[in-house]
């Protein structure tokens, strides 16, 4: 449950989320490292957690856009880093994170989308290029804008050895419907923004240097409507989804926690295995 919070106290708080506030009440969550795009860790994912706490709890925002920097979305990833939930180093192949890790490693995951939906307040994802990470994130916003060169896939799961169960499992069978999901989260297909959008994932796909500005057009719309009608709104769009997410979520991060405990004894890699999941070397060289 979100606490009243005020954006001077926390809009300097993330060093992977730039916050900019506007006197329309638009609310920019623009997602990077060091002001390129987003590399994905476990610092990261538990902050991402954190920050949509505070903005649920601002009310003075009438509308959220939430966007990438750079060439990326979120499709690179970096191993675990120091200052994530537990003081842990970062792993060597056949490393294995401790019980206590992933328990406070699943309690943010369940909170990333807790949180965003606990947003009162229409949101707008400005998808600004491939996104391969949670891309459950952006999908739960009510408008979903796409750059021309997005994709979408979900290789750092099952592809690698890993369960989808942190919002894959709940997001891509609602939108796509079910078919289309399973094979699209087994075989690790690549899904272009205009397939996305002919199938029911992205509202409009636009060039790259044109998707904030329409994203600020819509958010302006939005803004210009009585914020106790633009909150409510939004309510009644989350109220289904929070209830899924409440009976599927921690199901399936439970599986993909749990499976973790033959995965990460055979390496752990970051891309795909080549082989077999047993083989010496089963991410390859």
């Amino acid at each position: 449950m979100a606490k009243i919070t005020k954006f001077e106290d926390y809009k300097d708080s993330y060093e992977n989320f730039e916050l900019t506030l506007d006197d329309d009440g638009i609310l920019l969550m623009r997602c990077h490292t060091d002001q390129d795009s987003l590399v994905w860790n476990a610092v990261v994912h538990d902050r991402l957690a954190d920050v949509f706490a505070d903005i649920a709890g601002d009310r003075d925002i009438k509308v959220v856009i939430h966007t990438g920097t750079g060439a990326n979305y979120n499709a690179d990833w970096g191993f675990l880093a120091k200052g994530a939930n537990v003081d842990t180093p970062a792993p060597e192949m056949g490393w294995a994170p401790s019980v206590e890790f992933m328990d406070n490693l699943s309690w943010f995951g369940r909170n990333i989308l807790n949180n965003l939906l606990d947003i009162e307040v229409p949101m707008i994802s400005a998808i600004n290029g491939p996104c391969n990470m949670h891309s459950e994130v952006p999908l739960l916003c009510d408008v979903v804008l796409a750059s021309e060169d997005t994709w979408f896939d979900d290789g750092p799961h099952f592809p690698r050895g890993m369960v989808p169960g942190d919002g894959q499992h709940i997001m891509w069978p609602a939108i796509i419907g079910p078919t289309r999901a399973r094979y699209f989260l087994l075989t690790n297909q690549k899904l272009t923004a205009q397939q996305a959008m002919e199938w029911g994932a992205v509202n409009e796909v636009l060039p790259k240097d044109e998707l904030l500005d329409r994203a600020y057009e819509i958010a302006r719309l939005i803004a210009k409507r009585p914020p106790m009608a633009t909150r409510f709104t939004r309510r009644l769009f989350t109220q289904d989804l929070k209830r899924t997410v409440l009976n599927e979520l921690s199901h399936g991060i439970a599986l993909e926690l749990y499976a973790q405990r033959q995965f990460y004894p055979v390496g752990g890699g970051m891309g795909p295995i080549t082989t077999s999941w047993d083989d010496p070397k089963p991410f390859g060289d």
